[in-house]
């Protein structure tokens, strides 16, 4: 999911697209597309036009079969250019992709392609956790070409000088689970004098803690908050409190200026910044993007818990004229072994085909993480992804929760009245 940093910053969103401008849109007949070769695409990135482009439309098996047109708009304004046609029929695109932030909206909608009969013929060979956040009522709907499972990037410098050693399997056992992440952020302080964050915003911590909950928000039609949200409040009003976190926002200047080596509190003092929870986008995304100069200054390793963040997911219009068509270019996308293993050598996507992950995965090196394997760990990481705890509400009451949690980290309410005020909200905005 690499469509992150200037758009993603600006909508304040968890989640991301690459910059760029928007194409003019082709005209597309109602209920799609009116050619049997035409396919009409639409994105919110850049990433998906250059898929068909560089690889699809040269591929000899499918080199001048379609007649291809895509159209990219900003994330924050995807939404409300997609709803409209498909609530009408009328301009639909044939195919488009869609955001983790709001994937299940549509595939919960009865608006899209039905796509089991795909998925059935490549499910041998995929990781299962993409089809289970496309998948609804026992049909799939959205099919991806990556998995984004999340990690712990740290600094090497500033594990060498607090913790004796920047060895991935040694730096592991200090933030194994969360008891050792609290540990190590009170050793950090103490021996840095106060000038060193475990992380700069308690924002990194919120993926790894709802990925880990055992319930999703909704659960016949009431709202759940699994207890081990109510750790996450506790966690971040623990690292507010005793400064183990630089209390800057994720996307925040201050955010990047950590990777960079250059966060600065709000006197203005240099302070340090351990680590970052990132997801597989995040190397090449952020890290790389906005520091390019720390190269080799950073590594990775599993972290306190398994999480996902992010992704990028193709649908199509259930009233496309060309399903047949749709059908072949998501599966070529999601799944086709050639074009995944070239896309792998070429951008270092960790795909969601595991005959070409496991092909690749073993030799591969990371320069920007000194030489480090980061791909076989985020292979074996991306099996035990839960999918299924995804659903088309998530946006609207996280944003609610991280409310509460903001009002509770900073004292503004008791615990209690932060939950009773967020249960409050969500009853009276959704209905849960």
């Amino acid at each position: 999911m690499k469509k992150i940093i200037s758009v993603v910053a600006a909508v304040a969103l968890l989640s991301m697209a690459f910059t760029g401008c928007a194409k003019k849109d082709a005209p597309a007949a109602k209920g799609g597309a009116d050619k049997d070769n035409k396919i009409v695409v639409w994105s919110f990135t850049d990433e998906l036009d250059g898929m068909i482009k560089n690889y699809f439309e040269k591929d000899p098996r499918f080199a001048g079969k379609y007649e291809i047109s895509y159209s990219m708009t900003p994330t924050d304004q995807f939404p409300n250019k997609l709803d409209p046609v498909l609530a009408s029929g009328s301009g639909c695109p044939d195919v488009f992709a869609l955001e983790d932030a709001f994937v299940r909206k549509y595939v919960e909608s009865g608006l899209l392609l039905d796509l089991t009969d795909v998925y059935n013929e490549v499910k041998d060979k995929m990781y299962a956790y993409p089809a289970e956040v496309g998948t609804y009522n026992g049909k799939v709907y959205g099919l991806s070409w990556q998995v984004t499972p999340g990690a712990l990037f740290y600094n090497r410098d500033v594990a060498k000088k607090y913790l004796g050693t920047d060895d991935p399997a040694k730096v592991q056992e200090y933030v194994k689970d969360w008891n050792a992440c609290l540990d190590t952020a009170a050793l950090l302080k103490s021996k840095s004098n106060g000038n060193c964050y475990f992380v700069s915003t308690t924002g990194d911590l919120f993926k790894p803690y709802a990925s880990s909950r055992k319930d999703p928000w909704v659960v016949n039609g009431k709202l759940v908050i699994d207890p081990v949200m109510e750790d996450y409040l506790d966690m971040c009003k623990t690292f507010h409190d005793k400064g183990y976190e630089g209390r800057v926002g994720q996307w925040s200047e201050g955010w990047y200026a950590g990777m960079k080596g250059d966060f600065r509190d709000e006197s203005g003092n240099l302070k340090e910044v351990f680590a970052y929870f990132l997801p597989t986008w995040g190397l090449h995304y952020v890290l790389k993007t906005n520091a390019p100069d720390a190269a080799g200054k950073w590594a990775m390793c599993a972290g306190p818990i398994g999480y996902r963040w992010g992704g990028t997911w193709v649908g199509a219009y259930k009233g496309t004229k060309n399903p047949s068509a749709a059908k072949e270019l998501i599966k070529y996308l999601s799944s086709d072994d050639t074009f995944l293993e070239q896309y792998v050598k070429d951008s270092g996507d960790v795909v969601s085909n595991k005959n070409v992950v496991n092909k690749v995965k073993d030799a591969y090196s990371e320069p920007y993480l000194a030489g480090q394997n980061h791909y076989a760990e985020f292979a074996s990481m991306a099996e035990n992804v839960n999918g299924k705890l995804t659903q088309g509400t998530d946006q609207a009451i996280e944003s609610l929760w991280n409310e509460a949690t903001t009002a509770y980290m900073n004292g503004e309410k008791s615990k209690d009245q932060a939950i009773a005020d967020f249960k409050t909200q969500v009853s009276s905005q959704l209905g849960f």
